[in-house]
């Protein structure tokens, strides 16, 4: 007898390349209504515009991440899409004609320009009317049916809803045996162990999460019938594995004594081609920051007289590579001497000790520009693990394990934590931005690299550095 009946699913990795294949494809539909419709010349599908379409296809890649249209959230809501895929379009149309080496000089009449910015909008966004439609839709939802303990069931499906809302948990089945008084979690349908298989067929469940953090406690019959459906080839995952898929982060709050099996760092991480090419793009990158830097200085010594008033640099003690102490150089955004009275202390929301001109350096990430000398002299990485103090390494390294795990890297001006997920001011934001921290240890390459350095650019475009 085969396995249960699965529904149709589009896993995130497929929604993602769906995204960019459908815009790619909806864009060259557009070029050639616009050709065969209204004898369009600019840019045609032929043997002679090979390279144009190839940047053509490169510009709305890299911008359309800049610009957030391939952000799953984000895709899913039609107000923030469409003004998303309006600033990519009109990014691409610009850059497209300021590169007329690699793509076709202006044509004699202008209008086919308005036409080719029109196509790219109009084309896009059609796309994603039916892919919010259709694809985002709860047809397409991936059903999933939880199989763990009852008392962990709120920290282990808060974060997969939040981070994937197509990934739709169902309902669970609580694998211990019933005490004299059961606990009861009324955030999801419980079923009973017996109905493990008739909920499967009934719901059309693709797969079986197992979260139990001790084998031992799974009660016999649920084991015999997970065991059946996996000889049936019926999908059954462990959580950890999940939570790493779904989310990005290292789920270091359920690791035991076997953390082992869950740091097979990058091999990247020992790889001297990737190191050498990391600390090149370390070089020109931060060569080149200070050399753009350098051209606010003088609107920034302006604004730290005006609204500052006091030093325009200042120094940090922070913790690097392997738990050694460095200085960090930033300019100052807080009052002189913020913390003389109350001592060392995380920035909060709205902190009173930051100044109004500061607030601008930091949502600009303005303040950020000296930290390049920092790379130079390899203090620093441009990608890495945010620097922490070593007041606060000491009292978080306490309280949540691994943290300084982060450490087997140089830290970095942004990170896959830093793009992710807000200004840490608690223990709990620590322990969720240390996640993101190993799991860039764990999984860093050229191609993760290039993503944080584009969604970088997301967050100062749209204003959220804090």
């Amino acid at each position: 007898m085969g396995g249960p009946t699965k529904d149709i699913h589009f896993e995130i990795s497929e929604r993602k390349v769906l995204l960019r294949l459908m815009d790619l494809g909806m864009v060259l539909l557009g070029l050639c209504v616009l050709e065969y419709g209204f004898g369009f010349k600019y840019l045609t599908i032929d043997q002679e515009h090979t390279v144009a379409l190839v940047v053509l296809g490169l510009y709305i890649m890299v911008f359309g991440t800049v610009f957030e249209i391939y952000d799953l959230h984000k895709s899913s809501k039609l107000d923030t899409t469409f003004r998303n895929v309006v600033l990519t379009s009109s990014t691409v149309v610009l850059f497209y004609l300021l590169t007329p080496f690699f793509t076709p000089f202006l044509p004699e009449k202008r209008l086919q320009i308005v036409y080719f910015y029109i196509a790219l909008i109009v084309g896009i966004f059609l796309w994603r009317l039916a892919y919010t439609a259709f694809i985002a839709s709860p047809r397409f939802y991936k059903k999933v049916l939880l199989v763990g303990e009852i008392s962990n069931m709120e920290n282990i499906i808060k974060p997969l809803r939040d981070s994937d809302p197509n990934y739709h948990i169902i309902g669970f089945i609580n694998c211990e045996a019933v005490a004299d008084a059961p606990l009861k979690f009324k955030g999801l349908k419980e079923y009973h162990p017996e109905e493990l298989i008739s909920v499967i067929v009934e719901e059309r469940v693709s797969e079986v999460l197992v979260a139990s953090f001790n084998a031992e406690t799974i009660m016999p019959e649920i084991y015999h019938d997970l065991m059946m459906l996996l000889e049936r080839g019926f999908t059954i995952r462990e959580y950890t594995q999940v939570y790493e898929e779904v989310t990005q982060r290292v789920p270091i709050q359920f690791i035991g004594k076997d953390f082992y099996k869950y740091f097979p760092f990058s091999r990247s991480n020992q790889n001297a081609l990737y190191l050498f090419f990391h600390r090149t793009f370390d070089l020109v990158f931060s060569f080149l920051g200070l050399l753009v830097g350098s051209c606010f200085l003088p609107f920034i010594l302006l604004g730290n007289a005006v609204a500052n008033r006091g030093p325009l640099f200042y120094k940090q003690e922070r913790v690097g590579k392997n738990g050694q102490p460095f200085h960090i150089l930033k300019l100052r955004s807080m009052v002189v001497d913020a913390e003389r009275h109350c001592g060392a202390k995380w920035a909060e929301r709205n902190d009173t000790r930051i100044t109004s001109f500061g607030r601008f350096l930091r949502r600009s990430r303005l303040d950020e520009i000296p930290q390049f000398f920092n790379v130079l002299k390899g203090d620093m990485s441009i990608i890495g693990p945010r620097p922490e103090r070593p007041y606060f390494v000491n009292e978080l390294s306490q309280v949540i394990p691994f943290y300084e795990t982060r450490h087997v890297i140089r830290p970095g001006l942004t990170g896959w934590a830093q793009i992710n997920y807000r200004y840490g001011a608690t223990i709990d934001d620590s322990l969720t931005k240390l996640q993101y921290d190993l799991y860039y240890i764990k999984h860093r390459s050229f191609f993760l690299d290039f993503s944080i350095v584009l969604k970088t650019l997301s967050a100062i475009v749209y204003y959220r550095g804090q």
